[in-house]
């Protein structure tokens, strides 16, 4: 009589071994192996550090400062020192404006202008200010426009080279310090260091003078792959990558920085306005246009120290590579084989008990 419905799920299976003279399955396990052996090898323990717990968010400070003087001929004779550097090297300056109504230099006719104030599709503000509806002689053939703003209007003559070529020279001071919170690990880009002339005299290099965190404009404008006269003239935004990937395993002094540089923009500019009284209590403003070298700061980090955690995990993952190759050979042997059917009755043998109790092995 068959026995129940539900008694095979207390059948215990154990594994048989059976070899086989199959000289093309036996290439295709040892090859599998080697892959599982060169995975854990080369791409978990020496690429991928498998072994190590990492920090990848670290506590980032960073401090800049900017260091150089140089003159300007741009409304007079002016001299540009560390105060004034917080601006980009080069300065386009409109003084002496004062609020009142003037010829914005737009074309109109009346009455139906497109661009008059009662036109219902004519914007009420215009770039340099706000119309006043009066179109006025500008000379004998055509008329303009005109406008309550900061007079006279703004030239927008585009500089033919840059003002301040000495600031090529100019000296950037980056000090960044990490913190990798789940080490208790903290490391500063600066050279620990008791001589106070130190970062007064030395320039950034990347071989000779690695942890000197005080670079040179042009330096930096090179690194990123342009020349600083042709990046000064109408300004630029260049970014500078830290990255730290420290190894907690080796010494300390091992984990430094590295450096990069990449422009993002070919133009930058910005405008800022000074204001005072005139004599007859009349207000005024010296406008300034302002093109220079925009630098980003990005800092990025990772460190990794040896855990037992993630050491077990990947030699785990690479056991489990070493019994996948094997499936793939039982799966070879017993569906893609010539000799699939004699495989199947060699690798599985069902043992039954005889009639006195005893088990027989049938095939």
């Amino acid at each position: 009589m068959p026995g129940p419905p539900c008694g095979s799920l207390l059948d215990y299976k154990t594994a048989k071994f059976s070899l086989t003279r199959n000289r093309r399955v036996g290439l295709l396990h040892r090859l599998l192996q080697l892959s599982a052996l060169g995975y854990l090898l080369g791409w978990v323990l020496l690429l991928r550090k498998g072994y190590q717990e990492r920090d990848t968010a670290p506590r980032v400070a960073v401090v800049t400062k900017v260091k150089g003087a140089a003159v300007a001929e741009a409304a007079g004779r002016r001299l540009w020192d560390a105060a004034d550097l917080t601006w980009p090297p080069q300065v386009r300056l409109d003084p002496g404006r004062r609020q009142g109504r003037h010829i914005y230099g737009r074309k109109c006719t009346f009455p139906g202008d497109p661009f008059h104030r009662h036109n219902p599709a004519s914007p009420r503000h215009l770039p340099r200010g706000i119309k006043t509806g009066k179109c006025l002689m500008f000379n004998a053939t055509h008329s303009t426009c005109e406008i309550y703003g900061w007079c006279p209007v703004e030239n927008s003559t585009l500089p033919r080279k840059p003002l301040l070529a000495e600031a090529e020279n100019f000296t950037l001071f980056i000090k960044n310090t990490v913190h990798f919170t789940k080490f208790n690990f903290s490391k500063c880009n600066t050279l620990q260091t008791s001589d106070p002339s130190y970062f007064k005299s030395c320039t950034y290099d990347p071989i000779f003078n690695p942890s000197c965190p005080v670079f040179r404009v042009r330096d930096i404008v090179e690194a990123a792959g342009e020349n600083f006269g042709d990046l000064a003239l109408l300004g630029g935004s260049i970014r500078v990558l830290i990255e730290w990937n420290c190894d907690l395993d080796h010494p300390a002094t091992q984990c430094q920085p590295q450096y990069s540089f990449s422009l993002q923009d070919m133009r930058y500019n910005f405008r800022t306005a000074s204001y005072y009284w005139g004599s007859q209590q009349q207000l005024y403003r010296n406008l300034l246009k302002l093109y220079g070298i925009r630098f980003d700061l990005s800092v990025h980090g990772q460190a990794g120290k040896f855990s037992i955690v993630p050491t077990a995990v990947s030699f785990g993952t690479s056991i489990a590579f070493f019994g996948a190759a094997t499936m793939v050979c039982d799966l070879v042997l017993l569906y893609l084989d010539a000799k699939a059917d004699l495989y199947w009755k060699e690798k599985f043998e069902e043992v039954r008990r005889g009639p006195h109790g005893r088990e027989e092995g049938l095939k």
